[in-house]
Protein backbone atom coordinates (compact mmCIF):
# COMPACT_ATOMS: atom_id res chain seq x y z
CA UNK A 1 0.00 0.00 0.00
CA UNK A 2 1.61 3.49 -1.23
CA UNK A 3 1.64 5.98 1.41
CA UNK A 4 -0.92 7.81 -1.25
CA UNK A 5 -3.49 4.83 -0.73
CA UNK A 6 -3.25 5.03 3.01
CA UNK A 7 -4.56 8.65 2.99
CA UNK A 8 -6.97 8.02 0.72
CA UNK A 9 -8.79 4.93 2.70
CA UNK A 10 -7.99 7.24 6.02
CA UNK A 11 -10.39 9.69 4.48
CA UNK A 12 -12.51 8.16 2.43
CA UNK A 13 -14.99 8.14 5.31
CA UNK A 14 -14.31 11.41 6.25
CA UNK A 15 -14.59 13.16 3.02
CA UNK A 16 -17.79 12.22 0.79
CA UNK A 17 -16.00 12.37 -2.48
CA UNK A 18 -15.17 10.16 -4.87
CA UNK A 19 -11.75 7.99 -4.97
CA UNK A 20 -10.19 10.15 -7.82
CA UNK A 21 -10.71 13.44 -5.95
CA UNK A 22 -9.52 12.07 -2.21
CA UNK A 23 -6.63 10.88 -4.31
CA UNK A 24 -5.71 14.17 -5.93
CA UNK A 25 -6.09 15.48 -1.92
CA UNK A 26 -3.96 12.98 -0.62
CA UNK A 27 -1.06 13.26 -3.61
CA UNK A 28 -1.30 17.45 -2.88
CA UNK A 29 -0.85 17.22 1.10
CA UNK A 30 2.02 14.85 0.64
CA UNK A 31 3.53 17.12 -2.04
CA UNK A 32 2.90 20.17 -0.13
CA UNK A 33 4.59 18.72 3.35
CA UNK A 34 7.56 17.61 0.73
CA UNK A 35 8.05 20.98 -0.76
CA UNK A 36 7.00 23.35 1.96
CA UNK A 37 5.29 25.73 -0.93
CA UNK A 38 1.92 26.05 -2.62
CA UNK A 39 3.31 27.37 -5.92
CA UNK A 40 1.90 24.99 -7.86
CA UNK A 41 4.70 25.06 -10.31
CA UNK A 42 6.47 23.24 -7.37
CA UNK A 43 4.08 21.31 -6.52
CA UNK A 44 3.53 20.11 -9.75
CA UNK A 45 7.65 18.82 -10.39
CA UNK A 46 7.18 16.17 -7.21
CA UNK A 47 3.49 15.67 -7.65
CA UNK A 48 3.60 12.42 -9.43
CA UNK A 49 6.21 10.24 -10.38
CA UNK A 50 4.33 8.54 -13.31
CA UNK A 51 3.22 12.14 -15.39
CA UNK A 52 5.16 14.46 -16.52
CA UNK A 53 5.68 18.20 -15.00
CA UNK A 54 3.52 19.34 -17.33
CA UNK A 55 0.63 17.05 -17.19
CA UNK A 56 1.11 17.22 -13.40
CA UNK A 57 0.07 21.23 -13.60
CA UNK A 58 -2.79 20.83 -16.33
CA UNK A 59 -4.23 18.41 -13.12
CA UNK A 60 -3.69 20.97 -10.47
CA UNK A 61 -5.09 23.84 -12.69
CA UNK A 62 -8.53 21.47 -13.18
CA UNK A 63 -8.80 20.93 -9.43
CA UNK A 64 -8.42 24.60 -8.61
CA UNK A 65 -11.05 26.07 -11.98
CA UNK A 66 -13.27 22.94 -11.75
CA UNK A 67 -14.06 21.05 -8.86
CA UNK A 68 -16.52 22.45 -5.93
CA UNK A 69 -15.65 22.07 -2.72
CA UNK A 70 -18.21 22.19 0.46
CA UNK A 71 -16.45 24.48 2.69
CA UNK A 72 -18.64 23.69 5.41
CA UNK A 73 -17.75 19.81 5.17
CA UNK A 74 -14.08 20.93 5.70
CA UNK A 75 -15.15 23.11 8.57
CA UNK A 76 -16.50 19.74 10.38
CA UNK A 77 -13.41 17.99 9.11
CA UNK A 78 -11.24 20.17 10.92
CA UNK A 79 -12.88 19.98 14.31
CA UNK A 80 -13.41 16.39 14.23
CA UNK A 81 -9.11 16.16 13.87
CA UNK A 82 -8.62 18.45 16.82
CA UNK A 83 -9.99 17.18 20.47
CA UNK A 84 -12.59 20.37 21.01
CA UNK A 85 -15.81 18.97 19.96
CA UNK A 86 -16.96 18.63 24.13
CA UNK A 87 -15.90 22.59 24.53
CA UNK A 88 -16.86 25.81 24.14
CA UNK A 89 -14.88 27.52 21.59
CA UNK A 90 -13.15 31.27 21.48
CA UNK A 91 -13.22 32.71 18.12
CA UNK A 92 -10.80 34.72 16.51
CA UNK A 93 -11.27 37.23 13.23
CA UNK A 94 -8.13 38.75 11.18
CA UNK A 95 -7.04 39.19 7.76
CA UNK A 96 -3.60 38.09 6.05
CA UNK A 97 -2.80 39.75 3.48
CA UNK A 98 -0.12 40.43 0.23
CA UNK A 99 0.19 41.32 -3.20
CA UNK A 100 0.69 39.23 -6.15
CA UNK A 101 1.91 42.37 -9.06
CA UNK A 102 -0.75 44.76 -7.98
CA UNK A 103 -3.51 42.61 -7.39
CA UNK A 104 -3.93 42.22 -3.52
CA UNK A 105 -5.15 38.90 -1.96
CA UNK A 106 -6.60 39.91 1.33
CA UNK A 107 -8.47 36.26 2.78
CA UNK A 108 -10.80 37.21 5.75
CA UNK A 109 -10.16 34.48 8.43
CA UNK A 110 -12.55 32.54 11.68
CA UNK A 111 -10.36 30.29 13.59
CA UNK A 112 -10.93 28.70 16.82
CA UNK A 113 -7.94 29.37 19.18
CA UNK A 114 -6.56 25.73 20.47
CA UNK A 115 -3.44 25.64 22.59
CA UNK A 116 -1.25 28.89 21.28
CA UNK A 117 -2.67 28.88 17.75
CA UNK A 118 -5.72 28.97 15.94
CA UNK A 119 -7.09 26.54 13.32
CA UNK A 120 -8.78 28.14 10.39
CA UNK A 121 -12.78 27.06 10.34
CA UNK A 122 -14.11 29.73 7.54
CA UNK A 123 -12.70 32.29 5.44
CA UNK A 124 -13.42 34.44 2.95
CA UNK A 125 -11.03 35.76 0.45
CA UNK A 126 -12.43 39.50 -0.01
CA UNK A 127 -12.27 41.32 -3.18
CA UNK A 128 -10.07 44.44 -2.49
CA UNK A 129 -7.54 46.06 0.05
CA UNK A 130 -7.67 47.18 3.04
CA UNK A 131 -10.29 46.78 5.84
CA UNK A 132 -13.44 44.30 6.07
CA UNK A 133 -17.13 45.21 6.07
CA UNK A 134 -19.86 44.76 8.21
CA UNK A 135 -21.62 42.33 5.91
CA UNK A 136 -18.64 40.54 5.55
CA UNK A 137 -18.13 39.93 8.74
CA UNK A 138 -21.77 38.38 9.44
CA UNK A 139 -21.76 36.60 6.70
CA UNK A 140 -18.63 34.83 7.90
CA UNK A 141 -20.20 34.70 11.11
CA UNK A 142 -23.78 33.55 9.79
CA UNK A 143 -21.85 30.46 7.88
CA UNK A 144 -20.05 29.69 11.06
CA UNK A 145 -23.90 29.39 13.20
CA UNK A 146 -25.52 27.70 10.34
CA UNK A 147 -23.20 24.73 10.83
CA UNK A 148 -22.15 24.69 14.45
CA UNK A 149 -24.85 27.03 16.08
CA UNK A 150 -24.24 30.12 18.80
CA UNK A 151 -24.40 27.88 21.53
CA UNK A 152 -20.37 26.09 20.77
CA UNK A 153 -18.99 30.27 21.00
CA UNK A 154 -17.74 30.86 24.30
CA UNK A 155 -16.96 34.16 23.05
CA UNK A 156 -15.48 36.36 19.54
CA UNK A 157 -12.00 38.14 20.43
CA UNK A 158 -10.90 40.52 17.52
CA UNK A 159 -8.48 43.32 17.01
CA UNK A 160 -9.40 47.15 16.21
CA UNK A 161 -10.44 46.56 12.92
CA UNK A 162 -13.49 45.01 13.99
CA UNK A 163 -15.76 47.77 15.26
CA UNK A 164 -18.36 49.48 14.03
CA UNK A 165 -22.23 49.81 15.21
CA UNK A 166 -23.89 47.90 13.19
CA UNK A 167 -21.54 45.05 13.32
CA UNK A 168 -21.46 45.57 17.57
CA UNK A 169 -25.72 45.32 16.82
CA UNK A 170 -25.60 41.70 15.16
CA UNK A 171 -22.93 40.68 17.91
CA UNK A 172 -25.63 41.66 20.59
CA UNK A 173 -28.60 40.10 18.86
CA UNK A 174 -26.57 36.82 18.50
CA UNK A 175 -25.82 36.82 21.84
CA UNK A 176 -22.35 36.66 21.09
CA UNK A 177 -20.17 37.33 23.93
CA UNK A 178 -17.19 39.54 22.44
CA UNK A 179 -13.76 40.79 23.38
CA UNK A 180 -13.03 43.74 20.48
CA UNK A 181 -10.16 46.00 20.99
CA UNK A 182 -10.82 49.59 20.41
CA UNK A 183 -8.10 52.24 19.84
CA UNK A 184 -6.68 54.02 22.77
CA UNK A 185 -7.85 57.73 21.36
CA UNK A 186 -11.51 56.29 20.41
CA UNK A 187 -14.52 58.87 22.13
CA UNK A 188 -15.77 57.11 24.53
CA UNK A 189 -18.54 58.12 27.46
CA UNK A 190 -16.53 59.17 30.94
CA UNK A 191 -18.68 58.97 34.39
CA UNK A 192 -20.30 62.80 33.64
CA UNK A 193 -21.23 61.06 30.32
CA UNK A 194 -18.92 63.45 28.24
CA UNK A 195 -17.03 61.85 25.57
CA UNK A 196 -13.22 61.40 26.20
CA UNK A 197 -10.08 59.68 24.51
CA UNK A 198 -10.51 56.20 26.27
CA UNK A 199 -6.76 55.98 27.14
CA UNK A 200 -7.55 59.23 29.31
CA UNK A 201 -10.07 57.15 31.71
CA UNK A 202 -7.36 54.19 32.58
CA UNK A 203 -3.94 56.92 32.70
CA UNK A 204 -3.44 55.97 36.58
CA UNK A 205 -2.34 52.82 35.36
CA UNK A 206 1.06 51.60 36.03
CA UNK A 207 2.29 49.09 33.32
CA UNK A 208 0.65 45.71 33.70
CA UNK A 209 -2.08 46.94 35.26
CA UNK A 210 -5.63 46.68 34.18
CA UNK A 211 -9.15 47.90 35.41
CA UNK A 212 -12.86 47.39 34.50
CA UNK A 213 -14.67 50.56 34.59
CA UNK A 214 -17.58 51.06 36.64
CA UNK A 215 -20.88 50.33 34.82
CA UNK A 216 -21.71 50.12 31.27
CA UNK A 217 -20.41 53.70 28.85
CA UNK A 218 -21.88 54.09 25.81
CA UNK A 219 -19.79 52.71 22.72
CA UNK A 220 -20.92 53.60 19.05
CA UNK A 221 -25.01 53.85 20.12
CA UNK A 222 -24.59 50.43 22.91
CA UNK A 223 -24.05 49.89 26.43
CA UNK A 224 -20.94 47.92 26.74
CA UNK A 225 -18.06 47.26 29.36
CA UNK A 226 -14.59 48.89 28.89
CA UNK A 227 -11.86 47.03 30.37
CA UNK A 228 -7.91 48.46 30.54
CA UNK A 229 -4.87 46.77 30.08
CA UNK A 230 -1.38 49.48 30.64
CA UNK A 231 1.27 47.47 28.61
CA UNK A 232 5.18 47.56 29.64
CA UNK A 233 5.99 49.76 26.43
CA UNK A 234 3.65 52.16 28.15
CA UNK A 235 1.03 52.03 25.34
CA UNK A 236 -3.01 50.70 26.59
CA UNK A 237 -4.91 47.80 25.26
CA UNK A 238 -8.53 48.53 25.97
CA UNK A 239 -11.30 46.52 25.09
CA UNK A 240 -15.17 46.55 24.60
CA UNK A 241 -17.14 43.57 25.92
CA UNK A 242 -21.35 42.89 26.48
CA UNK A 243 -20.67 41.11 29.72
CA UNK A 244 -18.05 39.22 31.82
CA UNK A 245 -15.35 42.30 31.62
CA UNK A 246 -13.28 40.11 34.39
CA UNK A 247 -12.13 37.77 31.98
CA UNK A 248 -11.81 39.81 28.86
CA UNK A 249 -8.13 40.59 29.08
CA UNK A 250 -7.52 36.77 29.63
CA UNK A 251 -10.20 35.89 26.76
CA UNK A 252 -8.54 37.95 24.14
CA UNK A 253 -5.23 37.24 24.84
CA UNK A 254 -5.77 34.42 22.38
CA UNK A 255 -6.50 36.30 19.77
CA UNK A 256 -2.93 36.95 18.62
CA UNK A 257 -3.09 32.95 18.19
CA UNK A 258 -4.16 34.06 14.69
CA UNK A 259 -1.57 35.58 14.20
CA UNK A 260 0.61 32.62 14.63
CA UNK A 261 -1.41 30.83 12.20
CA UNK A 262 -1.00 33.00 9.99
CA UNK A 263 3.14 32.81 10.10
CA UNK A 264 2.80 28.71 9.86
CA UNK A 265 0.43 28.98 6.17
CA UNK A 266 2.88 31.74 5.46
CA UNK A 267 6.98 32.02 5.77
CA UNK A 268 7.31 29.96 8.31
CA UNK A 269 5.84 26.72 6.73
CA UNK A 270 3.83 26.37 3.30
CA UNK A 271 4.67 30.24 1.79
CA UNK A 272 1.11 30.78 1.07
CA UNK A 273 1.89 33.99 -0.59
CA UNK A 274 4.06 32.60 -3.44
CA UNK A 275 0.85 31.44 -5.27
CA UNK A 276 -0.04 32.99 -8.07
CA UNK A 277 -3.84 32.52 -7.69
CA UNK A 278 -5.76 35.17 -6.97
CA UNK A 279 -9.50 34.18 -8.00
CA UNK A 280 -11.24 34.27 -5.00
CA UNK A 281 -12.51 30.81 -5.34
CA UNK A 282 -9.23 29.49 -5.98
CA UNK A 283 -7.65 31.30 -3.22
CA UNK A 284 -10.24 29.50 -0.97
CA UNK A 285 -10.02 25.89 -1.97
CA UNK A 286 -5.95 26.42 -1.91
CA UNK A 287 -6.66 27.47 1.99
CA UNK A 288 -8.86 24.38 2.85
CA UNK A 289 -6.45 22.35 1.69
CA UNK A 290 -3.96 24.10 3.81
CA UNK A 291 -6.33 24.10 6.69
CA UNK A 292 -5.93 19.94 6.38
CA UNK A 293 -2.35 20.06 6.12
CA UNK A 294 -1.90 22.27 9.18
CA UNK A 295 -3.87 20.36 11.52
CA UNK A 296 -1.98 17.11 10.56
CA UNK A 297 1.26 19.24 11.42
CA UNK A 298 0.24 20.72 14.11
CA UNK A 299 -1.38 17.38 15.46
CA UNK A 300 2.04 15.47 14.87
CA UNK A 301 4.10 18.27 16.90
CA UNK A 302 2.22 18.27 19.53
CA UNK A 303 2.31 14.02 20.12
CA UNK A 304 5.88 14.98 19.43
CA UNK A 305 6.21 17.23 22.25
CA UNK A 306 4.66 14.83 24.38
CA UNK A 307 6.89 12.22 24.05
CA UNK A 308 10.31 14.66 22.98
CA UNK A 309 9.68 17.98 24.36
CA UNK A 310 11.02 20.97 22.65
CA UNK A 311 13.97 22.58 23.97
CA UNK A 312 13.52 25.84 25.72
CA UNK A 313 15.76 28.34 25.21
CA UNK A 314 17.23 31.21 27.80
CA UNK A 315 14.85 33.39 26.85
CA UNK A 316 11.78 31.22 27.90
CA UNK A 317 10.53 30.32 24.38
CA UNK A 318 10.58 26.80 22.41
CA UNK A 319 13.58 26.61 20.31
CA UNK A 320 10.84 25.23 17.73
CA UNK A 321 7.10 25.60 17.40
CA UNK A 322 4.77 22.99 17.71
CA UNK A 323 3.34 23.16 14.35
CA UNK A 324 7.17 23.23 12.91
CA UNK A 325 8.26 20.17 15.02
CA UNK A 326 5.01 18.58 13.30
CA UNK A 327 5.81 19.77 9.82
CA UNK A 328 9.79 18.51 9.77
CA UNK A 329 8.76 14.94 11.08
CA UNK A 330 6.17 14.88 8.52
CA UNK A 331 8.25 15.81 5.57
CA UNK A 332 11.27 14.10 7.06
CA UNK A 333 9.32 10.71 6.97
CA UNK A 334 7.96 11.32 3.37
CA UNK A 335 11.36 12.31 1.94
CA UNK A 336 13.02 8.70 3.20
CA UNK A 337 9.20 7.01 2.75
CA UNK A 338 11.06 3.99 1.41
CA UNK A 339 11.97 2.65 5.47
CA UNK A 340 9.68 4.79 7.25
CA UNK A 341 6.48 3.68 6.12
CA UNK A 342 4.96 2.52 9.53
CA UNK A 343 6.12 6.21 10.64
CA UNK A 344 4.04 7.17 7.90
CA UNK A 345 0.77 5.52 9.13
CA UNK A 346 1.25 5.80 12.99
CA UNK A 347 0.70 9.96 11.35
CA UNK A 348 -2.06 9.24 9.84
CA UNK A 349 -3.76 7.42 12.36
CA UNK A 350 -2.49 9.96 15.04
CA UNK A 351 -4.07 12.90 12.70
CA UNK A 352 -7.50 10.94 12.65
CA UNK A 353 -7.44 9.20 16.28
CA UNK A 354 -7.44 5.55 15.38
CA UNK A 355 -6.45 3.08 17.92
CA UNK A 356 -6.42 0.69 15.84
CA UNK A 357 -6.86 0.20 12.04
CA UNK A 358 -6.05 -2.09 9.43
CA UNK A 359 -3.12 0.39 8.21
CA UNK A 360 -0.70 -0.27 11.28
CA UNK A 361 -0.08 -3.89 9.80
CA UNK A 362 3.48 -4.60 8.77
CA UNK A 363 3.93 -3.73 4.95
Amino acid sequence: MTEIEIIKKAFKDHLKWNAARIGFLANFLITLLKVRSVNLVEIATAFSRKAKKESNYKRLQRFFRFFPIDFSTISKLIVQLLPIKDKLWILTMDRTNWKFGKLDINPLVLGIAYKGVAFPILWIPLPKRGNSNTAERIDLLDRFIRIFGVAKIKCLTADREFIGQEWFRYLLSKLILFRIRIHENFLVMNARGIPVPAKRLFRGLKPGGWQVLKGKRMVLGHELFIVGLRLSNGEYLILVTNNDPELAIKDYSQRWEIETLFGCLKSRGFRFESTHMTNPERISKLLALLAIAFCWCHITGEWLHSHKPIKIKKHGRKAISIFRYGLDQLREILLNISYRMRDFKKMVLLLLKQSASPLMRPT
